[in-house]
């Protein structure tokens, strides 16, 4: 079962604290950096009783139970390199 909603909404019900404060996290660097994100949503899934968020640019919010921490995982940048030649 999943569900979606927009950047800056409120987060659904039932989300770990922990979870909720890494939703900010993001949210408030993405602010920060002042990019037009106005249409990006995030994607909730739950897998094995577990939520799962993915926004629209990759960044990935795992939830762990057993330390009752949440992962952020956020996409890779490809960075140009000057040595493409070798």
């Amino acid at each position: 079962m999943g569900s979606r909603f927009a950047l800056g909404a409120p987060v659904p019900a039932g989300l770990p604290h922990v979870v909720e404060i890494a939703i900010q996290a993001v949210e408030e660097e993405l602010t920060a950096l002042g990019e037009d994100n106005s249409g990006w949503r995030w994607t909730l899934t739950w897998l094995e009783g577990r939520p799962v968020l993915e926004l629209d640019d990759g960044t990935i919010i795992r939830y762990n139970p057993g330390e009752d921490s949440a992962t952020i995982t956020q996409p890779a940048v490809a960075v140009e390199d000057d040595e493409d030649w070798i």
